[in-house]
């Protein structure tokens, strides 16, 4: 498709999307180009009008925890890029060969056989015993970040985004030290999730998949001449796994092992510094940091909906839903269903549900959950414990995603001044 085709495009759809959040669609105000500072009024608006709720935007949502964990665990809902909603072609053709987009070609969206096929090559290094070895060394990687820290910082650029790349990095055998281009690789993993929503987000993805295509294959020919102990190098020495699939599985590792974590411990670290008896508490006792983490996966997660659709038409809540109809499932919204959470809207370290979908479900259960949940707890552990009194100190600025959500600068200081916490 061509990229003036796609501008029309592009146009087209944000004046339609725009007439209809007017008349009040919740999909069209959720999934417009604007990205709201607060979606979680839009979740419980899709609640109010039902279980499943359709929209002008050519799909179901629900805000259901029942029926998204049904949905998600039932074989006959497949996964849909959540990048598919928009209307762009984000194809591209460099020399020769079409790009590797990882959300559209990895086991994040993949149906068995080839799902099961991907996922089980990578799964052993993200099992309990494997996360058990690296443990050690996420708290190091914790220390080494804070020790470079002192006075006013900000939480994201400094800690939250360097301790996850290096810990992903380490796995994959992948060299960390330009930052920058991780930056450049995470934003184009943001657009290929959300889909491009203007042409500065379309080059910004093609642009950051072709620097990313080049890079990996780049690892992969001295992986094959120098293989090390890591995850590029197993894969690399099966003999079975083609370019695609190789490229596709590393850059979904490498991207989502930081892009949700980041998110996690920034939107964690909001919550403690916003709660004190949840602070008081987390800096007396440490190991309360996991039940911190596995309150903000339920209350504010760093994936706030995942995509499906039926492979054969079905009734759902009552309602007929036709082959290949997309059906947002909005995590976020789930996740403070009334009917599983008690006070949802509240948060509670110490409550007894822990029944999130943070995490998905089903065959594309996060395979990264545990790491994820160690890093973060890692995190606070070692934030809380060398500022105790860590405090937000300037303008939280919020990240452009739909489908992440989390603070794209969050300013922090180790001073006993209360500020006051302002959101742009």
């Amino acid at each position: 498709m061509s990229d003036l085709k796609n501008a029309a495009l592009l146009l087209l759809g944000r004046l339609i999307v725009r007439f209809e959040a007017l008349r009040g669609d919740p999909g069209a105000r959720l999934f417009g180009t604007a990205v709201s500072r607060d979606p979680y009024p839009v979740y419980e608006a899709v609640r109010a009008k039902g279980e499943l709720v359709h929209s002008s935007m050519r799909l179901f949502m629900t805000s259901s925890h029942a029926l998204c964990d049904r949905i998600l665990r039932d074989p006959v809902f497949e996964a849909v890029p959540a990048g598919a909603l928009s209307p762009v072609d984000v194809a591209e053709w460099r020399e020769g060969r079409r790009l590797v987009n990882p959300v559209d070609e990895s086991f994040l969206v993949l149906s068995p056989p080839d799902h099961t096929r991907l996922r089980r090559m990578v799964a052993p290094w993200f099992t309990p015993r494997g996360l058990r070895a690296r443990a050690e060394f996420v708290d190091r990687v914790v220390d080494e970040y804070l020790d470079r820290v002192d006075g006013p910082f900000d939480l994201v650029g400094d800690f939250a985004a360097r301790v996850p790349v290096r810990v992903i990095a380490d796995l994959l055998g992948v060299p960390d030290d330009d930052h920058d281009a991780f930056d450049r690789w995470g934003a184009a993993m943001v657009v290929a999730l959300d889909g491009a929503q203007d042409m500065k987000e379309l080059r910004t993805l093609r642009d950051g998949l072709a620097e990313f295509e080049a890079f990996l294959d780049d690892l992969i020919a001295r992986r094959r001449r120098e293989p090390g102990e890591d995850v590029v190098s197993a894969l690399v020495g099966r003999g079975d796994v083609d370019r695609r699939d190789l490229i596709a599985t590393t850059e979904l590792l490498l991207v989502a092992g930081f892009e949700t974590t980041v998110n996690l411990i920034g939107n964690a670290v909001l919550a403690v510094v916003a709660h004190p008896e949840v602070r008081e508490r987390l800096v007396a006792e440490p190991s309360f940091a996991d039940a911190v983490v596995e309150e903000t996966l339920r209350m504010d997660p760093p994936v706030q909906y995942t995509v499906r659709a039926p492979n054969t038409t079905v009734r759902l809540a009552g309602t007929t839903v036709p082959k290949g109809t997309p059906i947002a499932l909005l995590l976020a919204g789930a996740n403070r269903d009334p009917a599983v959470f008690a006070d949802p809207h509240t948060f509670r370290p110490d409550r007894p549900e822990r029944e999130h979908l943070a995490f998905s479900g089903g065959i594309h259960y996060c395979l990264g959950a545990g790491l994820a949940r160690m890093e973060a707890a890692a995190a606070l552990r070692g934030l809380f414990g060398r500022f105790p009194d860590l405090r937000v100190a300037g303008r939280v600025r919020r990240r452009q995603s739909r489908v992440l959500r989390g603070a794209a600068r969050l300013p922090v200081a180790g001073g006993r001044h209360t500020m006051v916490e302002t959101i742009s």
